[in-house]
């Protein structure tokens, strides 16, 4: 059986030590549905006061700080004309009207988004896991997206109205 030198031993656990931090952030990189491209994002990549100049006070805490409006709070829920609902932060289009839906929780609710327009990561926070969800160009918080959402997906996009804009068609 060959030794290795004292030297060897050292580079050699050097080298296991940096491929297990590099396999715990791989499993903690979460692209999520779809993730937003570097130069796509670097154009959204405001400084803190910049953010609060673009958005209200309610839309800055939700997009930027992750918090959520009041539930029935928002014009959104009563919105049923043909449209998009775009991203408050960046207006990139996320959710077609023909796929918003009555979820009964007060927030407005999509069964499904628009190809390459949101990723999504695991959140922890309330001592419960939830899937939340971002704009995938300027990683906004938009809301959370759960399994009880109607056919054809099955899934619900509750998203904070304050966080979209609608422009009707």
């Amino acid at each position: 059986m060959t030794q290795l030198s004292a030297s060897d031993r050292r580079h050699f656990l050097a080298l296991c030590s940096t491929a297990a931090l590099g396999a715990v952030a791989w499993c903690l990189v979460d692209t999520g549905s779809s993730p937003a491209s570097a130069a796509t994002t670097a154009m959204f990549n405001f400084t803190d006061a910049e953010w609060r100049k673009r958005l209200s006070p309610q839309a800055y805490t939700v997009l930027r700080q992750a918090g959520t409006e009041r539930p029935y709070s928002s014009p959104l829920n009563d919105e049923h004309r043909k449209g998009r609902f775009v991203c408050a932060g960046c207006a990139l289009p996320l959710f077609a009207s023909a796929t918003k839906f009555d979820s009964g929780t007060g927030w407005p609710s999509f069964y499904d988004h628009l190809p390459r327009a949101v990723a999504t990561e695991t959140d922890h926070n309330l001592l419960m896991t939830r899937t939340e969800v971002h704009c995938a160009r300027c990683a906004g918080h938009l809301g959370h997206v759960f399994k009880d959402g109607p056919k054809p997906t099955g899934l619900r996009y509750c998203m904070n109205g304050v966080a979209l804009r609608f422009i009707s068609s």
